[in-house]
């Protein structure tokens, strides 16, 4: 069974595709092959959604509409109790429409330059809808929150995104110190997905209601 990832960001593609290898191999006995939206000459749809699950749904359905295939979208970001919530779901472009994640992580540094270290709490959180089909009425919610940190200057090579500022207690590490298993282990993503999994096996098996 294929199944699309409504994605073009590749450290999301490599984190989903590592899960779903080592959790998900084989659901109601079906093989599961992961394919990317980038393999199918699918590009990115614009996210005007006013939430992350606005948002991982648009993608989805759009994957799913574009491809005629069953399709997978995550939508994820990094909230910071400081800055009221921000970046939220506006992290992957928080500096700008053609920001990278420096230049995203410099910005959230300067703006948190004065709040001291008991106020730099933030948690990442992580959407994941499946989408049987692109009309599909009864699409999979399943979400993931990853408390921690802000550190003042980024630690550690691994990841992506905000990894390198996002410090996790219970690790004494970033989340960019981690090892990809060790991350996917604790993860928002991960936890979202390991619940996508518990809920799939039954989707599969559910006959998909009639389009009137």
């Amino acid at each position: 069974m294929k199944i699309i990832l409504a994605s073009n960001n590749p450290g999301k593609v490599q984190e989903l595709k590592a899960l779903l290898a080592t959790r998900a191999s084989k659901l109601n006995n079906q093989s599961i092959h992961l394919v990317t939206q980038k393999e199918v000459g699918i590009g990115d749809i614009e996210e005007t959604g006013h939430t992350f699950v606005e948002n991982a749904i648009l993608k989805a359905r759009h994957a799913a509409h574009l491809s005629g295939l069953p399709a997978i979208a995550d939508d994820s970001g990094l909230v910071v109790a400081a800055l009221h919530g921000a970046p939220g779901i506006y992290s992957a472009r928080y500096a700008g429409p053609k920001a990278d994640a420096r230049d995203n992580i410099q910005k959230l540094l300067a703006e948190l330059k004065t709040v001291s270290d008991n106020e730099r709490q933030a948690y990442f959180y992580c959407v994941l809808i499946y989408l049987l089909h692109a009309s599909d009425p009864t699409p999979l919610i399943c979400q993931g929150i990853w408390q921690g940190t802000i550190l003042h200057e980024p630690r550690g090579t691994q990841g992506f995104g905000y990894d390198p500022i996002f410090y996790v207690p219970t690790e004494k590490k970033s989340a960019a110190e981690l090892p990809l298993d060790r991350k996917n282990s604790l993860s928002h993503r991960g936890q979202a997905l390991r619940s996508l999994i518990q809920q799939l096996s039954g989707k599969l098996c559910t006959p998909s209601p009639s389009i009137n």
